[in-house]
């Protein structure tokens, strides 16, 4: 068996740019942007709870547009409701998510998938591993909630690609 065949990317990448802005119109998202970093044993680190309306950005990786798996990340729920990803997991195929970046572009993204997967068994590789185009990653608690251990079985998984950009 052959290895698999690098892909083209499908869009030209854009230069490296903070995101500011998350929009999902489709499920009503409108958030800023705070930065993410991974803590001592090598796991992403959340969003501050105390903020419902908060998406973070992984900084050490691809920037929303950049070749490669932005990652942006979100809380489902805090101690107080709701919370800026609760609707993620009824995010559709086709939707459209859009990334308001530092340098004036923004950046278009089209969902190809919306998965949720076991904490236990979650697919790391596919998930954070190397892509040869532009592509987004959004990723909350999903599954149900676990009052021995304080935390989500699962995690939702949106798999999104760059279509297109403008700039502002």
């Amino acid at each position: 068996m052959f290895p698999p065949r690098p892909r083209r990317p499908r869009e030209p990448s854009l230069p490296r740019s903070y995101p500011v802005r998350l929009k999902i119109p489709s499920i009503k998202v409108n958030a800023p942007f705070t930065e993410l970093t991974l803590d001592k044993s090598g796991r992403l680190q959340a969003p501050p709870p105390n903020d419902k309306n908060l998406v973070g950005w992984f900084r050490d990786g691809a920037s929303p547009g950049e070749r490669g798996n932005a990652i942006v990340a979100g809380h489902v729920d805090t101690k107080t409701g709701p919370a800026v990803f609760y609707p993620l997991s009824a995010l559709k195929t086709k939707s459209k998510v859009v990334v308001e970046r530092a340098d004036g572009v923004r950046a278009t993204f089209v969902v190809d998938e919306v998965s949720v997967f076991s904490k236990k068994k979650f697919p790391n590789k596919r998930v954070y591993g190397e892509t040869y185009d532009p592509q987004l990653r959004l990723i909350t608690c999903g599954g149900s909630y676990d009052r021995k251990v304080k935390d989500y079985t699962a995690n939702v998984v949106v798999f999104a690609h760059l279509d297109s950009f403008t700039w502002s």
